[in-house]
């Protein structure tokens, strides 16, 4: 089959926070694809603003740039799993990966994760072990474990006789040979990334194509133009396309639309610019369909190939969404009707091809539902942060929103009840090893793996544990660990449901009694009884959760209580109150902390917990 030998298509997969982003960057400065600015802080490729925020990659972008006449098209993948939606597709149109490996963490779960997709997938990988002149970085061992992670996910003999970079990203340099880039770095070499161009060139095959065959692209990106409309971006597989040519668009159940490509768009630097043909082994974006969605092909109308769509894994974390019916609804959002939250969630289906959405009746959600006035929908995802960043973004447009505590899906098969399991990393300090091992066990966590012999008095366990039992963990951890727990979490599998003690998120919360305005002496005697949420000075209303109670009951308390005025002494006289100031309520933590008969309340400026039943009696109704 004929190569086109002056084209590369990669992808750069590595877990969450080992360079991918700042080495890509440097790739791009080298090759003046980007002006080189002394005084930028943030990593060009990251353009969200929750990216630059959070350090992570949430969704996979394109790039290219010019080596020697080569051109090499970039995708940057997301190195968390609750985005594998968009790692599983995005790699469909690389022909080669850049696994990028921390030289001091070495491979961890995200890194098995990305890794096991592109080795199914056929594709070939180069190595760089980034981040070599960070203190105790472990170089020999790092290396060692990728191996055994490329023999243990069955790499063939090719993928296993991998090449390897050795690199810096912060500095911008790399070299096949560690002791010359320590040197480098010693000396405060000029950043240069030669030896991994060089590499990509070599080890990277260009892209087969099959140039006399019919036009075939299927299409694995969506992109919005606010002029030419949704755009589908894809690698060309056969046969080229020119703009204004008749096409034919074949979706996921086969039926067949007729249409026309209105503009053709490549990649240059980081953005598109519009061309007049496109070659099999491009990477391109093309607009004519209204209706396109991700998983379907575009193809000569004449001789159609139908082109077998991506298979993402499904959901494994259940929300409902709702609209906020708290009494502050309206007061800060702009979008607070269901009709505005059905559209927006309709929108995010688009794109977000990891993400399942239906109504609370069982109907999946569909443009020609008729959005009633208190309609909510359940919302399906990778996980946690999966939804939570949803949230946020919609939060930052203005959507005002009330979410619940996160459930798994079950699922069913053979008669069995399966739950989703997945396979948890944690570094503590060997000090704090009895209460993480003691909350796992209570969680049914299952030990794989378990290693103590680091040089920092460190402990490193794998264990199996199911996704139910991962809800709240974190914050709880981070709690008892005193901030110094890393944790990590990847899906692995479907297994029969396992008896775990259901209670082991219950909480308890001091919960307003009144509405109104907290005062220091209303809070003053409700820190006594647990952690605070909220300062004074603070808007509350009756049934809203202030704080978090020391034992596992809720209580109802006035936070709005001020200091009467007697006949012995004034209002104002008394010892001084020192309020212990209050524990942020931030999402992540709102998520993981609420109980089964609380929600999230989420607008643009506040993030609030509350009670489902907010008056105090028909509370007590209900549970009886």
């Amino acid at each position: 089959m004929p190569t086109r030998n002056n084209i590369r298509n990669i992808a750069i997969i590595a877990h969450v926070d080992h360079g991918k982003t700042t080495l890509v960057d440097a790739m791009l400065k080298q090759t003046h694809t980007v002006k080189t600015d002394a005084d930028q802080k943030d990593l060009i490729m990251d353009s969200m603003d929750l990216e630059r925020e959070r350090g992570i990659t949430i969704k996979a972008k394109n790039a290219s740039l010019i080596y020697n006449g080569i051109k090499i098209n970039i995708v940057d993948t997301p190195g968390h799993a609750d985005f594998g939606g968009e790692v599983e597709r995005t790699l469909r149109m690389a022909d080669g990966v850049l696994l990028l490996v921390d030289a001091k963490e070495g491979p961890m779960p995200q890194t098995k994760f990305v890794l096991k997709k592109a080795l199914e997938l056929g594709l070939k990988a180069i190595v760089v072990i980034n981040k070599v002149d960070k203190p105790d970085a472990q170089v020999d061992h790092s290396v060692n474990k990728t191996f055994d992670l490329f023999v243990h996910l069955n790499a063939n003999h090719a993928q296993l006789d991998f090449p390897i970079i050795y690199a810096s990203g912060a500095k911008g340099l790399a070299d096949a040979d560690l002791d010359v880039l320590l040197g480098k770095i010693t000396n405060n070499a000029e950043p240069d990334v030669t030896p991994l161009f060089e590499a990509i060139i070599k080890y990277i095959p260009a892209p087969d194509v099959k140039p006399e065959d019919p036009f075939a692209m299927l299409v694995l990106a969506l992109f919005y133009d606010n002029y030419k409309g949704k755009m589908g971006i894809g690698k060309i597989l056969s046969g080229s396309v020119k703009k204004a040519q008749n096409l034919i668009r074949i979706d996921t159940k086969g039926q067949r639309t007729n249409g026309k490509a209105t503009s053709l768009q490549m990649y240059e630097g980081l953005g598109p610019v519009d061309v007049g043909q496109a070659e099999a082994g491009d990477i391109v974006a093309i607009a004519g369909f209204d209706d396109i969605s991700i998983g379907e092909t575009l193809t000569d109308p004449i001789n159609p190939i139908h082109l077998e769509p991506v298979i993402i894994e499904p959901p494994t974390i259940k929300m409902t969404f709702g609209v906020n019916t708290s009494p502050f609804a309206g007061r800060e959002g702009k979008l607070v009707t269901s009709r505005n939250l059905r559209d927006r969630l309709l929108k995010e289906l688009e794109t977000n091809v990891a993400l399942k959405v239906e109504t609370l009746e069982g109907a999946p959600l569909s443009a020609e539902a008729s959005g009633g006035g208190g309609e909510s929908f359940l919302v399906s995802g990778r996980g946690e942060l999966h939804l939570g960043i949803l949230i946020e973004t919609m939060r930052r447009e203005g959507f005002e929103l009330q979410v619940s505590q996160p459930q798994v899906i079950y699922h069913e098969e053979d008669g069995v009840k399966k739950e989703p399991y997945e396979v948890v990393t944690i570094d503590v300090p060997n000090e704090y090893q009895g209460a993480v091992i003691e909350e796992l066990g209570r969680r049914g966590a299952q030990m794989l793996h378990m290693d103590s012999s680091g040089s920092n008095a460190e402990l490193h366990a794998e264990y199996l544990i199911p996704t139910r039992g991962l809800i709240g963990l974190k914050n709880l951890l981070l709690t008892r660990t005193r901030g110094t727990v890393i944790l990590n979490n990847l899906f692995d599998s479907y297994k029969p449901v396992h008896d775990i003690d259901e209670h082991v998120n219950d909480h308890g919360s001091l919960i307003s009694s009144e509405t109104g305005v907290s005062n220091a002496y209303g809070l003053n005697n409700a820190q006594e009884r647990g952690i605070l949420f909220i300062g004074p000075a603070v808007d509350v209303y009756e049934g809203m959760v202030v704080g978090k109670n020391s034992v596992d009951t809720d209580l109802e308390l006035n936070v709005c209580k001020t200091k009467k005025l007697t006949n012995i002494r004034s209002s104002g006289t008394d010892e001084a109150i020192i309020l212990t100031p209050p524990r942020p309520v931030e999402l992540d933590f709102a998520l993981e902390y609420i109980g089964r008969d609380e929600l999230v309340e989420i607008t643009p400026l506040s993030i609030r917990i509350r009670k489902k039943i907010l008056n105090a009696t028909e509370r007590k109704r209900a549970q009886r």
